[in-house]
């Protein structure tokens, strides 16, 4: 029986070295696992591509249909950002920093979910707690999650576990400078040239279950929200594109790192409860608001969405 490890849909960095991290551990425990990810490897994007080469990491094999196999879930927990046919595989665990979704099983299984900012924080204690040396290029891959989720550490998601994790992991890695490791990341992930418009909205997205309703959203985070400036319509055309297959709302957070906000584009059948979720007026111009502070879709997004739908 082989254990595939699966990250979510359109797989960040997160969910594809939790995926090599969580198969190495258990292979070190004598069991037989696999990564995998929801992707191909042309299809992945520049900032995992970039952390994968880097360290020396082999991409995780493409898994987009799980029945019929067992499989681990890494950095997610959803029905929704599962695998096609998930209800027909075997579940067996569970490793995340999300709030616990709606994944049933048949029998009891192994579930670890921490209020952390990053898989990557939960697996470093897994190692340690099994006693198994982390290899140092899994540590790298594990590090870059981690530098990438709290958003070097600017994120309300990160917590003193998630810097005590970096600490230990850049030695085990060999990275002298963690700023110059996130600022190679970040150049990687905001590179928007070219790139259509669709791809970018999916380049980091999840939908959600709001109360029967379809909401999706995705986030850019950016140097400079100058880098999208030329490409704006084409980005909110591309939301308009997608809500319209069945969705009630569907956002696009243009992060920019360097001023610690967000534009929040809405494309919604209830702008008014977007509105109130965030406290802002969208400009109807743009379609968008400016969120003073929003960095996490994970804590500051899901959370007021939630509540907004009557979740």
């Amino acid at each position: 029986m082989t254990i595939c490890v699966t990250g979510h849909s359109n797989p960040d960095t997160d969910s594809v070295t939790a995926a090599i991290g969580l198969a190495t551990l258990l292979n070190a425990q004598g069991q037989d696992a696999k990564a995998c990810m929801q992707s191909s490897l042309a299809d992945l994007n520049p900032e995992s591509t970039v952390v994968l080469e880097k360290f020396g990491l082999t991409a995780p094999e493409e898994l987009t249909d799980c029945s019929g196999k067992t499989v681990a879930l890494v950095d997610f927990s959803d029905i929704g950002q599962a695998p096609a046919n998930i209800e027909d595989a075997e579940v067996v665990t569970i490793v995340d920093h999300h709030k616990v979704g709606d994944v049933t099983t048949n029998n009891p299984i192994l579930v670890r979910v921490e209020p952390v900012g990053c898989t990557g924080t939960v697996l470093n204690k897994m190692f340690k707690d099994a006693g198994v040396a982390i290899p140092k290029d899994v540590a790298g891959g594990m590090l870059s999650a981690i530098l990438s989720d709290t958003v070097n550490f600017k994120s309300p998601t990160c917590t003193d576990d998630d810097k005590a994790a970096v600490a230990e992991l850049k030695d085990i890695a060999g990275v002298a400078d963690t700023e110059e490791l996130f600022m190679d990341m970040l150049k990687a992930k905001s590179s928007v040239e070219g790139v259509p418009a669709k791809d970018l909205l999916f380049r980091d997205y999840k939908d959600f279950d709001m109360n029967g309703k379809k909401v999706g959203c995705g986030q850019l985070e950016l140097a400079t929200l100058d880098q999208v400036a030329d490409i704006r319509d084409d980005l909110l055309n591309a939301a308009k594109e997608v809500k319209a297959d069945g969705r009630h709302t569907v956002l696009l957070m243009l992060t920019d790192v360097v001023k610690e906000g967000t534009e929040l584009v809405v494309v919604s059948d209830d702008e008014a409860l977007v509105e109130g979720a965030f406290g802002g007026k969208i400009d109807a111009a743009t379609s968008s608001m400016w969120v003073d502070g929003m960095m996490s879709r994970k804590k500051q997004v899901v959370p007021d969405l939630q509540k907004a739908f009557g979740c």
